[in-house]
């Protein structure tokens, strides 16, 4: 017997709605709504359009002008026009506001660290939550161009070996991989691609360029809790796009028979299998793909 699936999810809400204090006037006491709370935060954390912060919060128009009415009332936030289109607004914090705002995050960071502490296996929750995280918020993960040497990519890369090892019947050791160079997958000879979840990183992938017509795919990489939505094959599109950018005609890629998945992806996205063009030792299919 299992129990009803809708009936579980609804549990889900009210357990979340009640432990993120969604009902209470006065959020992490400090006098205003969740709503009004979450505004601040978002201001905070460096969002200024306006009607950016009101789509990636989800409000509609009115409350969101309520919601800043309140704010601007209480001195936290100023509202302006935007420089660069006398259409939009921006909003940013005053100096009450920015001192609000580090109160609440450290009363929130607080509450998380009680949360987890309370419960005996937190990495199990923290999966748990992460997989929920991404699937409600699979509509606004964004595609971001970095360094390959930046913190979240070198955080995407460390997942991704880690996986291989776990994955490969010999382990992965990366220094015996034809591991690309940092300026290999930095314009104008490549690019380096981290999908980013509500300021989490849990995807990329590389474009490792030579200056010439041909290029590789290399590294790409969901996290776990990410997987299933889409963002593999976004991920590739997007790597795609920066190649015709970069006037590279020919994609190449390699892969292992112990990542089905990958190659699933590729064959159902144009790639064709070639002979081996490398002396990679952990590779052992090969593909390519003309612009």
């Amino acid at each position: 017997m299992t129990y009803d699936p809708v009936l579980r999810v609804r549990r889900f809400n009210r357990a979340v709605t009640s432990e993120v204090g969604a009902l209470d006037i006065s959020f992490l006491g400090r006098g205003r709504p969740l709503g009004a709370a979450r505004v601040l935060n978002s201001i905070g954390q460096g969002q200024s359009d306006v009607a950016a912060i009101r789509d990636y919060l989800g409000l509609d128009s009115g409350l969101m002008s309520r919601l800043l009415r309140s704010l601007e009332e209480e001195g936290l936030i100023e509202t302006v026009p935007n420089p660069r289109d006398a259409r939009r607004r921006i909003a940013r914090l005053t100096e009450t506001g920015r001192s609000e705002f580090h109160a609440y995050e450290t009363l929130s960071n607080a509450r998380a660290k009680t949360f987890l502490a309370q419960h005996p296996q937190p990495e199990e929750l923290l999966r748990a939550m992460d997989i929920i995280a991404s699937s409600l918020g699979r509509d606004h993960v964004v595609l971001e161009e970095k360094d390959p040497r930046h913190e979240d990519a070198k955080y995407c890369l460390s997942e991704y070996y880690a996986e291989l090892a776990r994955r490969f019947e010999k382990g992965f050791d990366v220094s015996l991989s034809r591991d690309p160079g940092a300026r290999d997958m930095i314009r104008p000879r490549g690019a380096f691609l981290v999908a980013i979840s509500d300021g989490l990183p849990i995807g990329c992938v590389g474009l490792k360029g030579s200056g010439g017509e041909v290029a590789e795919i290399k590294r790409l990489w969901v996290a776990p809790s990410a997987r299933g939505l889409g963002l593999a094959k976004r991920l590739m599109l997007a790597a795609e796009t920066a190649a015709r950018e970069l006037c590279i005609k020919v994609l190449r890629l390699d892969t292992n028979s112990a990542l089905p998945e990958a190659q699933q992806l590729y064959r159902r996205t144009g790639w064709k299998e070639i002979d081996r063009f490398n002396d990679d030792p952990y590779p052992d299919t090969f593909f390519e793909k003309r612009l």
